[in-house]
């Protein structure tokens, strides 16, 4: 089999239609498949996407998804010689497979390749900021880079060589971290000059956004991938590499110096303290309620770097415990939608 898309959802059917038909519409000219890897959805995510010829498995217990899971779960069911991993939320381009697998077959130190990614929503805070970094970082920007966000077609068998896709324990930044153990063994990633996908993101309000986050576990990400790095070979690159990291270091000087001037009475120190960071991120984002907005996950995120750090972690390596819903056959009438099957 020559490519495997995943797409990991969670409660998608707004956008599940649009993702599967963009995965099969991509995978036509090859020997391909698709696999959702659904991680406990309650809407109509799994009844849409049972009209499809793709395989739909799903986590056998929810209360252990994160983004490294539903990663993780998909590639675990993948058996192409590539595998490209979709958000539910997100529609692949047409044409970027044939560029991709081109430049992969042309540059064998090159373990994965993205392209370009166009947000559709920039109305919130967090994808209007979003969607500046896209047009404007190294590593959203063709060449090589530290990292593959929102997606990239990967080498299967290097990836099987590392033992795991995605860690399983990671709230967010899984690409991250998996692109960091790559690079630890002298791989490299590159984003070439093509469309890729499109990325309908969240539509709720930014700030009841940040609460799901902190609720769900996505805050102490930060914490997570520097806790998996300890005493491993991609420590130093996340050390040197993860801006987060020293973002939250830099949060936590803020709160002592803040405490500090407390403890000392001093109050005009404090009050400047406190504003003079809202104020620089107002400036670095163009408007005050952008400032305000970075200002509180810049804090969150400081906080979620402590509790991410001692949260309980599973063998990443380990499989994970799936039901196997539908599988392609289910379309043609030898295996009927629904039909589960336990696996890992």
């Amino acid at each position: 089999m020559k490519i495997s898309i995943g797409i990991k959802a969670l409660n998608e059917e707004r956008h599940i239609a649009a993702s599967i038909e963009s995965a099969l519409k991509a995978i036509e000219p090859y020997t391909g498949e698709v696999v959702l890897a659904d991680s406990g959805s309650t809407d109509r995510t799994i009844e849409i996407a049972s009209r499809y010829p793709v395989r739909i498995v799903q986590l056998a217990d929810p209360g252990e998804r994160s983004c490294g899971t539903g990663a993780q779960l998909a590639f675990q069911h993948a058996q192409g010689e590539f595998f490209y991993l979709l958000d539910g939320d997100m529609v692949i381009e047409p044409d970027f497979l044939p560029a991709a697998i081109e430049f992969l077959e042309s540059h064998p130190q090159v373990a994965a390749v993205g392209g370009l990614v166009r947000e559709m929503n920039t109305e919130g805070n967090e994808f209007a900021i979003r969607a500046t970094t896209v047009a404007k970082d190294r590593n959203w920007l063709p060449g090589i880079v530290d990292r593959l966000d929102c997606g990239g077609l990967y080498r299967s068998d290097v990836l099987r060589q590392l033992g795991y896709f995605a860690d399983r324990n990671l709230h967010a930044f899984e690409e991250f971290e998996t692109a960091a153990r790559l690079q630890s063994k002298g791989w490299m990633l590159a984003r070439i000059d093509v469309p890729a996908v499109q990325h309908f993101g969240h539509t709720i309000d930014s700030y009841k956004l940040i609460w799901k986050r902190i609720r769900s576990g996505y805050s102490g990400a930060v914490g997570e991938v520097l806790r998996a790095a300890i005493g491993k070979h991609h420590a130093a690159t996340v050390l040197r590499k993860m801006s987060h990291l020293r973002f939250g270091v830099i949060v936590w000087c803020w709160w002592l110096a803040l405490i500090g001037a407390a403890v000392l009475g001093q109050a005009l120190a404090f009050a400047a303290i406190f504003v003079l960071p809202v104020l620089f991120l107002a400036w670095r984002r163009g408007s005050l309620n952008l400032g305000l907005y970075s200002f509180c996950t810049w804090n969150v995120s400081a906080l979620g770097l402590l509790t991410g750090f001692f949260r309980r972690r599973k063998p990443p390596q380990d499989a994970i415990a799936s039901v196997t819903l539908a599988a392609p056959e289910s379309v043609t009438g030898e295996q009927k939608p629904g039909h589960a099957r336990v696996q890992g």
